[in-house]
């Protein structure tokens, strides 16, 4: 699908709405009235494919071959993880993108000015642009948000685990992160490759940004340098921390300032090979989402771009 095929699909082509219908903590028959009712107003075609999540994957797969035979545009409903999953499929079809967000951050759609309530978020598929989105990947899996290795992805482990069993919401969360992060963890001895440069470094996580309200939010300086708009990711690096510093640590990112702390060293890069000693395989963790990967691990910036209907309001102000 070319650009002015692509633009002609966000404007009048079909929504394929392919979501987990386990996102969230909200009513799925409730979504689907509100996002219907606003969708039927504007005369606008659209069709739900909300699976449970072990069929996501190929549920998105055969949206994105239906929308490229009939120019339509996929849309995924869901948090940050259920987004990454569809745009494993969309990602270099050259068909168009959008979000509902239904999850507990949702740093993806908020990044783009896409409302978080249900009907606020249909009217942006009713109306919008289309906004060409960096992509990063890791080993080939793409991320939106962030990807990462080490205490980030058992983090987001035990945050699933807390989520089961107390909830979805944002405060679990919060506080999921505040246990695995004060317990002790296993160390990581790194070795770094970017540019012809080679470091070595032992480190508790390696986390990898591609969402500046994300990197805003806790304080990582290259997010106001306009990295990300160059082309680049930018990769954070917690070192080797005693209880009371991982407290100070907890407390410069809870204040918006991670990347002051002590043991925190944060850079810009375009292509980065990192190899955990002693490790053929190691888990990594992808917009929420923890899978196992071969090592060395390659965090680099796809080379298509993702292209999203966002809000013509939130476009205009850029």
């Amino acid at each position: 699908m070319d650009t002015i095929s692509a633009e002609q699909a966000a404007r009048s082509g079909t929504l394929l709405i392919v979501g987990n219908e386990r996102s969230g903590h909200g009513d799925a028959d409730q979504f689907r009235t509100l996002t219907s009712q606003v969708l039927n107003a504007a005369g606008r075609e659209h069709r739900f494919l909300m699976v449970a999540p072990k069929a996501l994957k190929d549920t998105a797969i055969a949206a994105v071959a239906e929308a490229r035979q009939r120019g339509g545009v996929v849309v995924a409903a869901g948090g940050d993880g259920t987004i990454n999953t569809v745009v494993q499929a969309v990602l270099g079809s050259g068909v168009p993108f959008a979000v509902l967000p239904q999850g507990t951050f949702n740093y993806f759609g908020r990044e783009h000015g896409i409302p978080e309530g249900i009907e606020a978020a249909a009217r942006v598929l009713v109306d919008a642009r289309l906004k060409a989105v960096q992509v990063g990947r890791v080993n080939g899996r793409v991320f939106l948000v962030n990807a990462s290795l080490g205490l980030y992805p058992q983090l987001l482990e035990e945050r699933e685990t807390h989520k089961q069993r107390f909830g979805r919401w944002r405060i679990v969360a919060i506080c999921s992160a505040l246990y695995s992060l004060l317990r002790s963890h296993r160390q990581l001895n790194l070795t770094f490759e970017s540019e012809g440069a080679r470091s070595q470094l032992r480190a508790l996580t390696l986390f990898a940004g591609n969402n500046q309200l994300q990197l805003e939010r806790i304080g990582i300086e290259q997010a106001h340098s306009g990295v990300l708009a160059r082309g680049e990711l930018v990769a954070t690096v917690l070192r080797p921390t005693n209880f009371l510093q991982m407290l100070g640590v907890i407390f410069s990112g809870a204040l918006g300032h991670l990347g002051a702390a002590h043991n925190v060293q944060s850079f810009a890069f375009r292509r980065l090979t990192v190899t955990p000693r002693r490790r053929r395989r190691i888990k990594v963790g992808t917009d929420g989402e923890v899978a196992m990967m071969d090592t060395p691990l390659v965090f680099e910036v796809a080379p298509e771009s993702l292209w999203l209907l966002t809000a013509r309001a939130a476009e205009e102000g850029t």
